[in-house]
């Protein structure tokens, strides 16, 4: 027997609808949480269409496995990360087909999982842990029998071969899961070289990404240790819990990450520096299978270091998009905001740039996610008064600039975005180029 995954009831009566309305070969992906012996799926996405122009909503579909857009499921797996809070992921895909092209099937599916992985991964910054779960699901699904087979791939081992899996499904799997929230101040100078600006920039972050790695994680105000059970009080049925609330705190230390080593004063020759500043707002959610305070504590610090990585990437996309340019002084990050996924304990995140509205947001999570919000769905509170704001490049490295924080939105006007799935298509093209061609910018605005 394979690896075990529970599933939403919910996710049963998504597929099945979709099966029966697919005319030829329908993509999407599987999100939910992995644990040490099995992994809970909470939500299927459909892969939105590409929009071309000229061509009809039927061309668009691939009629084939050979004719899916691979890139363009990865491109629209790399977005919907971005979406999800901490303990969150993408687990997977399915492939709804024809049976006359089912041979294809499981060879389509490996080329996928793969292309997604390797996409999402380039926007991590921390480090896997033993922990991690590298096997990914695959759910081949005929559009006439209704048949489906379930498989998984291990995403660290390319030559690997399909493995069999048990696919269960069960109701409110995810309504009782924890909540694990913090706010964190984010300070960082990150200095730049002319040489490798976007090399520069990533890796100042993960220099960050490290010391929150190694931060000590208080939960409910209390140093725990790592084997201590996360819940505490009588064991009850997922049914009949209510979610808990686990307030906590990270303290990171300025000192080198790397224990063990003696850390010291190091001379850089930079051209500029990239200045990030200001707060945000953190949370995770663990399954309630046992979770440990480790589980609980890497869930939120990942969920920090993506938040910041993920502004930053966006910002640099936007303008990138929009033909702007990060001009010199402050510049206003997108704001963190929320919205509860329906059938289930969690809420999705997305983030809305000054010049936004919660209709553009509304629309994105239709677009990417399929979930129907309703503009008041959306929680805007989470970040309304600290917005985290990154600075233009500043002449030398001194560290004695005063870092400036900002509540109020900056007097630049950002570029207005297109429309969700105009912006995920271009950022297929862009996303390669984006911090190089943006901060080789910056860089010219201190000459």
């Amino acid at each position: 027997m394979g690896r075990g995954y529970i599933v939403e009831e919910c996710v049963e009566k998504y597929l099945t609808d979709l099966s029966a309305a697919a005319g030829s070969c329908e993509t999407g992906l599987f999100i939910g949480q992995c644990s040490a012996q099995r992994d809970f799926v909470v939500l299927a996405v459909r892969t939105p269409h590409r929009e071309t122009e000229g061509v009809t909503e039927s061309q668009r579909k691939p009629s084939s496995p050979d004719s899916i857009d691979v890139e363009w499921v990865a491109e629209h797996a790399r977005q919907v990360s971005r979406m999800l809070p901490g303990g969150v992921s993408v687990l997977g895909l399915f492939l709804v087909a024809p049976p006359e092209v089912s041979k294809e099937a499981q060879n389509t599916l490996k080329k996928l999982v793969f292309a997604v992985d390797k996409s999402i991964s380039k926007s991590k910054l921390w480090d896997p842990s033993e922990d991690d779960v590298t096997e990914r699901i695959t759910l081949h699904i005929c559009s006439k029998t209704r048949k489906a087979v379930c498989k998984t791939f291990d995403v660290k081992d390319p030559k690997c071969s399909a493995k069999p899996a048990d696919w269960r499904y069960q109701s409110g799997i995810s309504s009782s899961w924890p909540l694990i929230t913090c706010n964190v101040q984010v300070d960082l100078q990150i200095p730049v070289t002319s040489e490798n600006v976007d090399k520069s920039i990533k890796d100042g972050l993960r220099t960050w990404a490290k010391q929150i790695e190694s931060a000590l994680c208080l939960i409910n105000g209390r140093a725990v240790t790592d084997d201590a059970e996360l819940l505490s009080g009588p064991k009850k049925s997922t049914k009949a819990s209510q979610q808990q609330t686990v307030r906590a705190q990270l303290l990171v230390s300025a000192e080198d990450a790397d224990a063990g080593q003696m850390s010291s004063a190091v001379v850089q020759e930079c051209s500029g520096s990239v200045r990030v500043s200001g707060a945000v707002h953190c949370r995770a959610y663990i399954h309630t299978n046992k979770p440990k305070t480790r589980h609980a504590a890497q869930a939120l610090k990942r969920d920090v270091v993506n938040t910041v990585f993920s502004r930053i990437e966006m910002l640099l996309e936007d303008l990138l998009m929009n033909e702007g340019d990060l001009v010199s002084g402050q510049q206003d990050l997108p704001q963190r905001v929320f919205a509860p996924l329906s059938g289930s304990g969690m809420s999705v995140c997305d983030y809305i740039f000054p010049d936004e509205n919660t209709a553009d947001v509304a629309e994105r999570f239709k677009e990417m996610l399929g979930c129907d919000l309703a503009e008041g769905d959306v929680d805007i509170s989470m970040e309304a008064q600290t917005r985290c704001s990154v600075l233009g490049v500043e002449d030398g490295c001194s560290e004695e600039t005063t870092p400036t924080m900002h509540t109020q939105p900056s007097s630049e006007v950002v570029p207005k975005k297109k429309t969700a799935l105009q912006y995920a298509a271009g950022m297929a093209v862009a996303a390669a180029v984006a911090l190089l061609a943006t901060a080789t910018s910056l860089l010219y605005l201190n000459e």
